[in-house]
């Protein structure tokens, strides 16, 4: 009989799994791979909502006065995490279409999916959801003044913030009501506890879904491009491995707990991939194509690397105090 604690401990395997199916997919059957992508979003906001269910939203004034985490959040993700991004990429040179889904993906930190990883590696996601406002509002004000500085004022004319509110409006904080809600109706009716109790079910499948629709729709893309694309791996692969080395050296410098220290070191590796691909799909038809592609290569990295992470940073990278 399958159970929510057995789901959750094949989660990685779960996980790999999926990915093997999307490449599959979007490999063996193009076009059905590319009719899935309608479907990222909302299953997205589904697994969005699941998660957000199983957090205690009362406890969420403590994170919110965490001043010292939420310092060392910004610190991180928007003046070290620049820092790298600028030092990489003039390592592996990139065409302008390449290097702005470069930037795009890599100077905005994840607002959505990072809170599940959060809490699959054993960091303090309530202090991950509740800096998401701050770290949305931090990045559509600076976003457009980093790609200035990395790239050249006469890119900031293509980014278009309007499909990435709609993105957090829909995906972040409509389920974030919905779950409130919730949770609110559990407190006052029996079939609302019953409820709440089977949204526990819902973040490991609905990864996976998210994780097959994903690689399904987003593969055909990368294979057409794949001799341009290939040269961006290298960055994604380095900036994954130096993220958690950073992280760390940065949770020492502001002290924080083992909670907060992992969810510092997940938000600074986890990048807003999958919220900036309807930017990138507003861009001009000359750099669309690349641009996309570059942002779908980053999230097929990246989620590799999450898997990782999740073993990683609570065993090795951040260990649990004796």
């Amino acid at each position: 009989m399958i159970t929510r604690e057995g789901l959750e401990n094949q989660q990685i395997w779960i996980y790999g799994i999926a990915l093997i199916i999307g490449g599959c997919i979007g490999s063996a059957f193009e076009s059905i791979g590319a009719g899935l992508q309608w479907m990222i979003s909302p299953l997205i906001a589904i697994l969005l909502y699941g998660m957000f269910t199983q957090i205690p939203f009362l406890r969420l004034r403590e994170a919110v006065s965490n001043v010292k985490f939420m310092l060392a959040l910004l610190v991180g993700n928007f003046v070290i995490v620049p820092i790298v991004v600028w030092g990489l990429t003039p390592i592996f040179p990139q065409s302008p279409p390449l290097l702005l889904g470069i930037c795009l993906v890599l100077l905005s930190p994840c607002i959505d999916y990072v809170i599940v990883f959060t809490q699959l590696g054993k960091g303090n996601e309530k202090l991950i959801l509740a800096a998401t406002p701050l770290l949305f509002v931090v990045q559509i004000l600076l976003l457009p003044l980093y790609l200035w500085l990395l790239i050249g004022k006469e890119m900031i004319s293509v980014v278009q913030i309007g499909p990435f509110l709609e993105a957090f409006l829909l995906m972040i904080v409509v389920p974030l009501l919905v779950a409130i809600v919730t949770q609110l109706w559990a407190k006052k009716q029996e079939i609302g506890d019953k409820v709440l109790t089977l949204t526990a079910w819902l973040p490991v499948p609905f990864m996976a879904f998210v994780l097959i629709v994903v690689v399904a729709s987003q593969i055909g893309k990368v294979y057409n491009d794949f001799d341009s694309i290939i040269r961006v791996v290298p960055i994604y692969v380095l900036f994954l491995i130096i993220m958690p080395i950073v992280g760390r050296f940065i949770v020492r410098v502001f002290t924080l707990d083992i909670g907060a220290g992992r969810a510092l070191i997940f938000s600074m590796g986890t990048r807003n991939s999958l919220v900036v691909l309807p930017l990138a799909l507003a861009l001009p038809e000359s750099w669309r194509t690349l641009a996309v592609a570059v942002i779908v290569t980053q999230t097929i990295v990246e989620l590799i690397g999450e898997l990782i992470y999740i073993k990683a940073v609570p065993n090795w990278i951040l260990r649990d105090s004796k």
